[in-house]
């Protein structure tokens, strides 16, 4: 089961990235969605502490060429997981604005990549990979377990009002990694390599659905009240 994900970019993507990630920060805050904020900006460093904490220095299952490797895992960390996760977020607040809040970061990814590769042959390459047979079975407990949760709640429950929406849920957790590993898939930073898209799209970013959605919930009840 074991298999290598690659990157491989050059500096100036870093650079319009971190701009992108600015915007996308003024954005929410003109929209007031300052929890969007916080909960990305926890999510970013959950994942420094993951990817360079555990992946890099505990495992050593992730490698860095071109580049600090604190510097660079901190930056590709955050962004990911601020962009991801308060996309997430804002999905599951469900403002009637899904589509809206569903295009902006992809537009994101896809502008900067391209952007990217037009104007950044000056730049130094980069290359980031990591393999996965040494963690992707304990994510796949994570996202068993939360999701086995959610179906013992649903089981109880004799409305489809007091149900958990396990389909949604498992929409967004599918389709945001899916949407991201596409963007990487046909803008070139990652090689065509099809089960990378489908492996990665069904457990990484999907087995913390169901724990976001409870914290979502516990929030929306504590603001409610």
């Amino acid at each position: 089961m074991d298999y290598t994900v690659v990157r491989t970019f050059n500096g100036l993507y870093i650079v319009l990235d971190i701009i992108w990630l600015g915007i996308f920060a003024w954005i929410l805050c003109r929209r007031k969605k300052y929890s969007a904020i916080v909960v990305g900006f926890l999510a970013g460093l959950l994942y420094v502490i993951v990817d360079y904490g555990i992946f890099y220095h505990i495992l050593g299952t992730r490698k860095v060429v071109g580049a600090n490797a604190f510097f660079l895992l901190f930056w590709l960390s955050m962004s990911y997981g601020f962009t991801n996760f308060a996309w997430i977020w804002l999905l599951l607040d469900h403002d009637g604005n899904d589509l809206e809040w569903s295009l902006v970061p992809i537009m994101g990814w896809f502008t900067v990549s391209l952007l990217s590769q037009n104007f950044g042959g000056s730049f130094a390459e980069i290359s980031i990979s990591r393999q996965v047979a040494s963690y992707h079975g304990v994510m796949a407990f994570i996202l068993t377990f939360g999701y086995l949760i959610m179906i013992l709640h649903n089981t109880k429950q004799p409305t489809k009002e007091q149900r958990i929406p396990i389909k949604r849920l498992l929409i967004i957790g599918v389709g945001v990694q899916l949407a991201w590993e596409t963007v990487l898939l046909i803008t070139g930073i990652r090689p065509v390599q099809f089960k990378p898209i489908i492996l990665n799209s069904l457990i990484e970013t999907n087995l913390g659905l169901p724990y976001i959605y409870f914290i979502h919930r516990w929030y929306r009840v504590g603001r409610d009240k």
